[in-house]
């Protein structure tokens, strides 16, 4: 059997695991644990925040208008969701689609951790402010970080970590997509090994720069602009 046959069965383990979870009081309020879908061997790993209402309903990753515009940027760079793997923060949707709370996330981190060690991506993108503080283990928001690469180590496994904003962000302001779409332009170089032009602060790679050790995040407050749902 193939090392990603064997991976691929272990993420399924995982996902049997997951689906029972009462880790946390979001387990007495979901239809459905939301584990995370798409390629177990892909180079590109996707993070969002935490399941809405039709992930919750499905079982399945953004699948709402988010996921839409998410399919549409992922076309734009010739590539589709099942080329990548897509998850979140948290595995289950919280009541009225509130911000993820602190101790949620870090009854959700490990499971996070586990499939980034299993899938190995070369790739992580962020979407989103929780998620992106989550793995800097910084309190950077999302409109400072947008679109520089960082190589850091998470789970042990050294990736680029590419913050981007959530799709929803362009739902709810739609001359956010431009930048949506200017961000995703660089992935495909990035999940080639190497940095586009005039992206990144140093220009270093996973094995020139060091890894940051990765914090709780911060839960900082973003301004007026940036308050809707943590997205931007």
């Amino acid at each position: 059997m193939s090392d990603a046959a064997v991976r691929a069965q272990a993420l399924e383990r995982l996902a049997e695991h997951l689906r029972g979870c009462t880790r946390c009081p979001l387990s007495e309020g979901r239809t459905t644990v939301v584990v995370g879908a798409g390629d177990p061997d892909a180079d590109l790993l996707f993070v969002g925040e935490a399941p809405g209402a039709n992930e919750d309903r499905t079982g399945l990753p953004f699948v709402g208008q988010a996921g839409k515009l998410l399919d549409e940027l992922l076309a734009g760079i010739g590539m589709t969701r099942d080329q990548a793997f897509i998850a979140n923060v948290l595995k289950c949707r919280p009541p009225g689609n509130r911000d993820p709370r602190p101790d949620e996330i870090d009854a959700c981190r490990g499971y996070l951790e586990e499939q980034v060690a299993l899938i190995r991506p070369r790739v992580v993108c962020t979407l989103g402010n929780f998620a992106t503080k989550l793995l800097s283990g910084r309190p950077d928001g999302i409109s400072t970080v947008h679109g520089q690469p960082m190589p850091i180590a998470f789970a042990g496994v050294p990736v680029i970590l590419y913050p981007v904003y959530h799709p929803a962000a362009a739902l709810y302001t739609r001359a956010m997509l431009g930048t949506l779409q200017d961000d995703f332009a660089r992935l495909p170089a990035l999940m080639a090994g190497a940095y586009p032009d005039g992206a990144g602060s140093d220009g270093a790679g996973t094995d020139d720069a060091p890894s940051p050790s990765i914090a709780a995040p911060v839960q900082g407050e973003p301004d007026a602009a940036t308050r809707q749902l943590g997205l931007f």
